[in-house]
């Protein structure tokens, strides 16, 4: 939280349902004033117009941008339609908290690159992975050396679409062509990455069988081989599957093993530097979609105390490894090359 010497950034949202969580984040922070919200729902929009005294209340992100008073933009809308919105917002020369996956193309990406670039204002992804409290402390002890050097690392996307199909159905729009790897599995694409590097190239498969009705492949495995030549690593991605939401991980070292989540009140580790009979069990707090996390990290970003990770460029590479597994599972495991040079 901020002291009584920050300086609050005003800020409006656009799209509250996803981004129903960053609204909350900037209502409870002492660094940060909400005053517009924005989105097509009418009645949605009313509900949160409920939660406070906001001076802007509008349908049209547009109206939203031209507001002056605001400085800080959240970009939550349905994945097509952040390409168009985050190149708005960075014309406007508003700083920008997007949420992922940064855009379905990378012609767009590309695009925001560029819009960022040009912008006075600066432009992060939410990619939430790194702000979830168990994943920090498993980059943490990887990092510090826990697990010794990795070998094998993996993640998987579970979750059941059937129960969020998205506002009007957009996840199963056709004219969309949104695929889980890119909507849902960047989420541990991206984790991966922020463990392991950035991956050189991808073979994967896909199968269509629990969701024959949605337009897109509902299964998706990849393996993935890093710039880091030691190491190689996996990720599973599902829409369909038949039990809780989860993005269970592991991590493969040379001196030990770390087993987690974002939906569990612990972490597993073994290690060779720690004596155990066997897995040790440490807690962490549960918050599976930390947008406060995000919200903090983005002023101290903004105020200069630290620097920005979660740059366009960043989330590209992210897309861009997306994109190989959809093409390599498309074309039946053809070994795809993972462009990086953004």
């Amino acid at each position: 939280m901020g002291n009584s010497g920050d300086k609050k950034i005003k800020t409006g949202v656009i799209g509250l349902r996803m981004g129903g969580e960053h609204l909350t984040a900037y209502m409870n922070s002492e660094r940060y004033e909400a005053v517009g919200i924005c989105d097509v729902d009418t009645k949605l929009l009313s509900k949160k117009a409920g939660l406070g005294s906001f001076p802007l209340v509008t349908t049209d992100y547009r109206e939203l941008l031209a507001d002056p008073e605001i400085e800080l933009v959240s970009v939550a809308t349905p994945d097509h339609l952040h390409g168009e919105q985050c190149l708005a917002a960075l014309a406007a020369g508003k700083h920008v908290l997007a949420e992922k996956p940064l855009a379905l193309t990378l012609a767009e990406c590309e695009a925001i690159i560029a819009g960022a670039d040009r912008s006075k204002g600066m432009f992060m992804v939410g990619q939430v992975c790194r702000f979830a409290p168990g994943f920090k402390l498993a980059k943490h002890l990887i990092d510090t050396g826990m697990i010794g050097d990795l070998f094998f690392i993996e993640s998987e996307y579970a979750h059941d679409y059937e129960q969020c199909p998205g506002w009007q159905n957009w996840r199963k729009d056709p004219a969309i062509k949104r695929n889980g790897v890119l909507g849902g599995g960047c989420h541990a694409v991206d984790l991966l990455r922020w463990i392991g590097g950035d991956i050189d190239e991808v073979t994967a498969f896909a199968n269509h069988k629990m969701m024959p009705e949605w337009p897109e492949p509902d299964t998706t495995i990849a393996n993935l081989k890093f710039k880091n030549n030691q190491l190689i690593g996996k990720v599973f991605v599902s829409i369909s599957v038949q039990c809780p939401y989860t993005m269970r991980s592991v991590f493969y070292g040379s001196q030990g093993t770390i087993i987690c989540d974002n939906t569990s009140p612990n972490i597993q580790m073994f290690s060779n530097k720690v004596p155990t009979a066997g897995f040790a069990r440490l807690p962490v707090n549960i918050a599976s979609h930390n947008i406060t996390g995000e919200a903090e990290y983005f002023y101290d970003v903004l105020t200069g105390k630290k620097k920005l990770e979660l740059t366009a460029r960043e989330a590209t590479k992210t897309i861009s490894t997306c994109l190989a597994i959809v093409d390599s599972a498309r074309e039946n495991g053809r070994t795809v090359k993972v462009r990086n040079d953004f």
